[in-house]
């Protein structure tokens, strides 16, 4: 009886796992693309409009201009399974390029929230390697040539679209929703913005959309102060900008690929769970906020 009930129960366990492997395989097959599939596409930066004065200068001098070309660029978009529209999220990389947290982690997250993610890769197309002690022309086009993109995509809501950088493209995305910047030269903008520990100014102003910084109270490649300053300096009239602050952290909180901690160029980066979950629910919280119905 014994012997015929181990059996029994072999019979049992080899039938479940050969269940478990055709329900697997099916869901492959038939589940179409994963929704934190990456594919590569291209475009190109938004071209550098030519302002009112410029082109009367022209016309008066008989001068021919030609039409302004953008930058071609590559990028990897994510998307959530379904035909949508949904809301989406533009992701502007530091000046170390594409790490691992920017091109993976974060579109992961994102994705997994409900947004269609499209990270800009500056860096490839124009044959650098960082910018870390260099400068790299206005990224604020590369910006905008991605929600131009997007625009053109049946499973986006162009209405309802995030900047969100980090570091220098921290820099980039305050950079980019500045009021009086060269936000007002393009056709489709952006309805909020996420900057990572971005490099503050103060005489950047109002800006155009509602802002989420986050910042490290012992970052010295971006201080907070210069973020407070700017913030004391915005007019009643301007959109909202939330700052937040994290006690004991550095560069690149958010980034787990750190969690030893680096010293680059004098600045020293390093990965705080605790700082980097608390921000993971704020971006949270102010992408349902302001990207919802």
């Amino acid at each position: 009886m014994r012997r015929l009930l181990i059996k029994r129960w072999r019979s049992s366990v080899k039938t479940t796992r050969l269940f478990l492997c055709l329900v697997a395989f099916l869901s492959v097959t038939f589940a179409g693309n994963p929704a934190d599939a990456d594919e590569l596409v291209h475009f190109e930066s938004a071209p550098v409009k030519l302002s009112p004065f410029r082109i009367s200068k022209a016309r008066e001098q008989g001068e021919i201009l030609s039409q302004p070309q953008g930058t071609p660029l590559l990028g990897y978009l994510s998307r959530p399974r379904g035909d949508g529209p949904f809301p989406a999220v533009v992701v502007l990389h530091g000046c170390e390029g594409m790490r691992l947290s920017v091109k993976e982690l974060w579109p992961k997250r994102l994705v997994s929230w409900g947004y269609v993610v499209l990270v800009v890769d500056s860096f490839t197309t124009r044959n650098i390697k960082d910018t870390c002690q260099s400068h790299l022309p206005d990224r604020v086009f590369d910006a905008y040539g991605a929600l131009n993109f997007l625009s053109k995509q049946s499973f986006v809501d162009i209405r309802r679209v995030a900047l969100m950088g980090f570091s220098t493209g921290g820099t980039a995305t305050l950079e980019g929703t500045k009021i009086e910047g060269n936000e007002q030269l393009m056709d489709h903008k952006f309805q909020a913005a996420v900057a990572y520990y971005p490099r503050c100014a103060a005489t950047q102003g109002d800006a155009t959309v509602p802002i989420l910084i986050l910042t490290g109270e012992r970052d010295n490649w971006s201080p907070a102060d210069r973020c407070r300053k700017r913030l004391a300096n915005l007019s009643d009239d301007s959109p909202p900008i939330e700052l937040n602050i994290y006690k004991g952290t550095y560069h690149d909180f958010d980034a787990p690929e750190f969690k030893v901690g680096r010293r680059v160029l004098g600045h020293i980066e390093k990965y705080n769970p605790d700082a980097a979950g608390k921000s993971i629910r704020s971006v949270h919280t102010f992408l349902q906020k302001y990207l919802s119905n």
